[in-house]
């Protein structure tokens, strides 16, 4: 993040703009929405910026502007159209110390203004930093017919409601009662009979939630996808943002934790394959242990919680304290790593079963149905098989399979550092050499991509 998103008091506090075009005009519609005194600096305003003038809107002022003036301004913007007057504007403003923006000029800018969504006192500032105002408006378009256009009136209601709020407890009571205010019954008592019934409809609000029960704790086991954050569904980001608590995996990407509200608790209880990792016991007991407590906790996990993500053990430790719970599917890593191949799981002719196996489980390396697997046409996905690729690899091969079988290695599936291998069985072990993020291996599928690295046997060139 280059810009930092602030909110300035600027209620009768200075701002200068310089200039009269339409730029000037254009900036001068958002300043306009604030309580702050401008001041426009051109010898010839244009018509509109009079008529403003002649509203009691701003002030114009035909001199330049001089340092003493740029001194006593909270901002100051240059919006004159010309380049050389511009760049004057802007060594006045260094010389004062002054916040200056040089209207669509990003790089001489020392600040920029967002798109605003305005629903007075509740205000959404949308920035890209200057590099795409499209996707901007896009997004204000989108957030202006979500948001309610009474929602400021009701907002300065509930201000003035908030001391008799606190009788309600602190955290999720709270929280669902001004959810259910702002969204649910606020806009509609206020339509129907002004301030006055959205104000009674607070206190109908209020004494129904003091008589009811507290509510109980609750489980969501989510599942986080693959990695990228965009294949994250639509139901798990709305429980991550209603959640008080987040165990989260080690391999959960930092950007779907960016979802959680800020006040959220959010721990790591991340495991690595034979090395550090929180007991599972102690995870079990940090479930049970916050939702006990009435939170709302998320158990996430990447991929889908209910492939190989201990999700019966979780399960079990909440049955025993009578804990409700939910259990929210996510992409695996398997069907993101054949996307990455261009490649089906499943193919007529080909395969008729697909096995989802591990590398390793609590005893240590994983036995399977080798016999299974060694047969043409076999096809399986691979967990956690990167530290057990050399016990696979003998498996397979002494129980008779094809040392040409083809096998892909994706790395980091579906992020932007994926990286896809493809070997033979019989060259696995050392196509999977300096790989160090996560695994899935896909036995008996070769990508469709030429982009991938491809390892031709156990004497293939391993130079990267």
């Amino acid at each position: 993040m280059k810009y930092f998103p602030i909110f300035l008091d600027v209620a009768q506090q200075p701002i200068a703009l310089v200039g009269r075009g339409e730029a000037a005009v254009a900036k001068l519609r958002l300043l306009l929405k604030t309580k702050a005194k401008i001041t426009v600096y051109d010898p010839a305003p244009s018509a509109q910026i009079q008529s403003w003038e002649q509203d009691g809107l701003l002030k114009t002022s035909k001199g330049g502007l001089t340092l003493d003036q740029a001194r006593q301004a909270q901002l100051i913007y240059a919006a004159s159209e010309d380049d050389s007057c511009d760049l004057q504007t802007q060594k006045v403003a260094q010389s004062a110390g002054t916040l200056f923006n040089w209207v669509d000029n990003l790089q001489q800018s020392q600040f920029i203004t967002p798109a605003i969504v305005d629903r007075d006192p509740v205000t959404v500032a949308i920035g890209t930093e200057g590099t795409a105002p499209v996707v901007a408006r896009a997004i204000k378009r989108h957030i202006e017919e979500r948001l309610p256009q009474n929602l400021g009136a009701l907002a300065r209601i509930g201000q003035t409601f908030r001391s008799l709020a606190q009788a309600l407890p602190l955290g999720r009571t709270r929280r669902d009662f001004w959810s259910s205010y702002y969204f649910s019954k606020g806009p509609g008592a206020y339509a129907a009979r002004g301030g006055q019934g959205a104000r009674q409809a607070l206190h109908e609000l209020l004494a129904e939630y003091q008589d009811a029960r507290p509510k109980q704790g609750h489980v969501d086991f989510v599942g986080a996808g693959p990695g990228d954050p965009t294949l994250l569904t639509h139901k798990a980001r709305v429980i991550l943002h209603e959640a008080d608590v987040i165990l989260h995996d080690r391999l959960v990407d930092r950007r779907i934790l960016e979802l959680a509200r800020r006040e959220a608790t959010i721990i790591d209880v991340g495991k690595t394959g034979f090395g550090p990792a929180m007991a599972q016991e102690d995870i079990n007991q940090l479930i049970t242990h916050h939702a006990a407590q009435g939170a709302q906790v998320v158990r996430l996990k990447s991929g889908d919680p209910a492939v190989f993500g201990r999700l019966d053990e979780e399960l079990e430790a909440i049955a025993v304290h009578d804990i409700s719970y939910s259990i929210v599917p996510g992409i695996t890593a398997a069907s993101a790593a054949a996307a990455a191949l261009g490649r089906s799981l499943t193919r007529r002719g080909r395969n008729s079963q697909l096995r989802l196996i591990t590398g390793h489980d609590m005893a240590g390396y994983a036995e399977q149905d080798w016999r299974g697997l060694a047969k043409p046409g076999a096809v399986a996905a691979i967990y956690m098989g990167k530290t057990a690729a050399r016990f696979i690899q003998t498996r397979l091969l002494m129980h008779g399979a094809d040392p040409l079988t083809p096998v892909s290695i994706i790395e980091n599936s579906s992020s932007a550092d994926e990286v896809i291998r493809a070997a033979p069985l019989n060259a696995l072990t050392e196509a999977l050499y300096a790989m160090a993020g996560p695994v899935v291996l896909l036995y008996g599928i070769s990508p469709r991509t030429a982009a991938a690295q491809i390892f031709q046997n156990q004497e293939a060139d391993l130079c990267l």
